[in-house]
This record gives structure tokens, C-alpha cells and sequence, in this order.
């Protein structure tokens, strides 16, 4: 949260000789952004999510209701360089063209009700893997990940239950998508939507 634990490059985001992102609460301690952060994302998630089609401007709208009592850019693509654990993302001024390109592909019948929620979760898995390696926001993008998610299930007519999320097995999960392997991320998606 409040930089969580990224490098970024030239970090306009965060308060000078500090690893605390810059907010609308003028929070200076990494903790309390944390707590303020969580709190604030938790109330926004009661709400229903912003309406759209399903296209980057879609994503970024969910993104802006989720942060917009805490970052001013809330909604807005990072313009900075990030990396974290070594891995890094995809470079500012690409965004823009990779976001275009990626959702172009919620076009495919596996995001419809005539795929199964196995067909689903290989196609979402997929989705969220490049989604997560683009990481279009300087902070919030896998909560925004997992809240479009469950909007594509729901149009696809699988209703996921994010109470179901387990950072202990979703994060390695995500981890291994980074690197290619799309099982464990699948998996978990499927677990999701199971009763």
C-alpha cells in the first residue's frame, strides 16, 4: 500500500526522502496510510462498482471509485518506472497501447455465459497475468484486479466470491503468472466460483 514495498524510479508519487505516497489525508507514516488506505477501499467496496464496457476506461473508473478518498490520481495511469522483487513492470509510456491491446481480448467467447468456469478461469488467468504485468496504477492494482474479476465473472455468468481470496495462496499464484505458469492463478480463480 503506501509504496508497498515496489522501487520506483524518480517517484514524483511519494513525499520527499520517503517511501510513503503522497495522500489526500497528508498521512506521512507508512502504517497509518496503510490502515487509512484499507479503511477507505473497504467503504468504497460496499458500493457498487462503476458500470461500463468492460474496456481500459471501464478499469480505470473502478479504479478511481476504490481510491479516490485517498491518492488524487486515482483513476490515472502511473508515470513512473516501477518494479518490485527484482520484476519489473511495464514501462509508462507504454500503458496506454498495452491496456488498448489487452482488452481487446474480453472479446472472447471464454468471458461469455456459453463458456464453463473452467473455459473461464484459463482465460481470466491469462487476463489478470498480463493485466498484473502492465500495472497500470502506482498503487491499487490488485485490489482493482480482483474487483474487475469478479465483474467478469459475473457478465460471464460466474459469480465469484471474493471472500474466498486467500493472499496466502492467491499472491504465489500471481507470483507464478508473472513468470508464465498460469495453473496456479487458474486454479484459484476456479476455487472462487466453487460452492
Amino acid at each position: 500500500m503506501n509504496g508497498g514495498g515496489y522501487d520506483a524510479f524518480d517517484d514524483r508519487y511519494a513525499y520527499k526522502n520517503s517511501n510513503t505516497l503522497r495522500n489526500k489525508a497528508g498521512l506521512r507514516d507508512a502504517d497509518l496510510l496503510e490502515a487509512f488506505e484499507l479503511e477507505m477501499t473497504a467503504l468504497r467496496a460496499e458500493e457498487p462498482l462503476p458500470a461500463g464496457r468492460y474496456g481500459p476506461a471501464h478499469y480505470r473508473a473502478i479504479h478511481k471509485h476504490m481510491f479516490q478518498d485517498v491518492y488524487t490520481w486515482a483513476g490515472r495511469y502511473r508515470t513512473v518506472r516501477t518494479s518490485k522483487d527484482g520484476n519489473t513492470f511495464c514501462y509508462p509510456e507504454h500503458i496506454g497501447r498495452s491496456m488498448d491491446k489487452l482488452f481487446e481480448r474480453l472479446g472472447a467467447e471464454a468471458f461469455t455465459a456459453a463458456a464453463d468456469l473452467p473455459q473461464f478461469a484459463a482465460a481470466a488467468a491469462d487476463f489478470l497475468a498480463e493485466l498484473n504485468a502492465i500495472h497500470p496504477f502506482r498503487e491499487g492494482n490488485g485490489r482493482s484486479q480482483l474487483a474487475f474479476l469478479h465483474l467478469l465473472g459475473t457478465r460471464g455468468g460466474h459469480f465469484l466470491d471474493l471472500g474466498k481470496v486467500r493472499r496466502s495462496t492467491m499472491m504465489p499464484a500471481m507470483i507464478s503468472s508473472f513468470h508464465g505458469d498460469l495453473v496456479p492463478l487458474s486454479a484459484e480463480i476456479s476455487k472462487l466460483g466453487k460452492s
